[in-house]
């Protein structure tokens, strides 16, 4: 069998490590194709070599541009990728351009198509995520769900046939990734603040940095906090700030630049809480059980909010009283699997 992953976001190479690992214990030919979405050697080189992933067997340099030329220029060079490798899957990985590329390539040519992390949901049409995970759903012939939410998602759209649970991949990396920190395999990052002395944020999402109003709320928010703030300083939120005059590096915002995957696993883990509206950090901080904000007015990850570590903050300006207000209880619950996703996916595309 040869499985074709197509990637090209940071989340994506943290989901790609385990499968990569997986179908390479059984076996099974995998060729990976980076788009080139992420292209700083901080947001994509670094994280191959870190998470023990397999070079790409192709990288198709498309950089950044808007969602229309970007997915555009990806889909036009897909198509080669598909018939010279010539896979028994494609698998697409999330939600970003590069997964609607891909799904929209091999569905076309008729190669069989399976999506991990199919099903969720945040039914904010607004988003341009929840259009490219809608998208590859409906296109896919194999969809791998995360978690029981996902699976009654795909259920109310009349997938229900097409879907199996299989856990959260990200959930067999960070297990990984501590098994490794407590062994002392890898060292914690110094940050110059002690556990608990301060709060770890990373801000990315266009909602939150395309409306200058907004994006001037969401940085005085954090900047009025009252530990310091590690800002993990996104180069979409570097960029945004510049072009409108907003001072980064003020108030509690202590900025750093983008860390290694088991540094983020590392410094989440000693923050007393994190702000964020990236999706997978909210769960990080939950596997973690480090309490978490997330500024934005829903979550994909509803299993967070229900089980009390995780807050919306809709108002950026309400991020410090949503973090006072945060009580959380202990729970053993464990709805992002066992960390053995990985193993199951290899067996759902030999078995089907």
């Amino acid at each position: 069998m040869k499985v074709l992953s197509i990637v090209g976001a940071r989340p994506q190479f943290v989901k790609l490590a385990p499968i990569d690992h997986a179908l390479r214990a059984a076996g099974v030919e995998h060729v990976i194709v980076h788009t080139g979405q992420h292209y700083d050697e901080r947001m994509s080189g670094e994280f191959f070599s870190e998470l023990d992933i397999s070079a790409p067997d192709v990288n198709l340099n498309v950089g950044s541009a808007g969602h229309g030329a970007q997915t555009g220029a990806m889909l036009g060079l897909l198509d080669d990728v598909h018939t010279s490798h010539d896979p028994d899957w494609v698998l697409v990985y999330g939600d970003t351009n590069s997964t609607l590329a891909g799904a929209v390539s091999a569905a076309k040519l008729h190669y069989p198509l399976a999506h991990l992390e199919a099903g969720l949901r945040s039914f904010n049409r607004r988003m341009p995520e929840e259009h490219n995970r809608v998208l590859t759903d409906h296109a896919a012939d194999l969809l791998l769900a995360p978690t029981t939410e996902a699976m009654r998602h795909l259920a109310a759209e009349g997938l229900a046939e097409r879907s199996t649970l299989v856990g959260d991949v990200m959930t067999d990396v960070l297990f990984d990734v501590r098994a490794r920190q407590a062994s002392g395999q890898v060292t914690s990052p110094d940050l110059g603040f002690a556990a608990g002395e301060y709060y770890l944020s990373t801000i990315h999402r266009a909602e939150n940095t395309d409306d200058p109003e907004r994006l001037r709320a969401v940085v005085e928010g954090l900047q009025a906090l009252d530990k310091p703030v590690v800002l993990l300083a996104h180069p979409r939120l570097v960029s945004r700030c510049a072009d409108h005059g907003i001072d980064l590096a003020a108030g509690a915002i202590e900025l750093r630049d983008p860390m290694k995957y088991p540094d983020l696993v590392a410094a989440a883990a000693e923050a007393a809480a994190i702000v964020t509206d990236s999706g997978g950090l909210q769960k990080e901080a939950f596997l973690l059980r480090t309490p978490c904000v997330t500024v934005r007015t829903e979550t994909e990850w509803v299993e967070t909010v229900a089980l009390g570590w995780n807050a919306l903050a809709a108002d950026p300006t309400t991020i410090g009283s949503t973090l006072r207000g945060l009580s959380t209880e202990p729970t053993d619950a464990a709805p992002y699997g066992d960390g053995q996703a990985a193993g199951r996916v290899v067996e759902a595309l030999r078995g089907t």
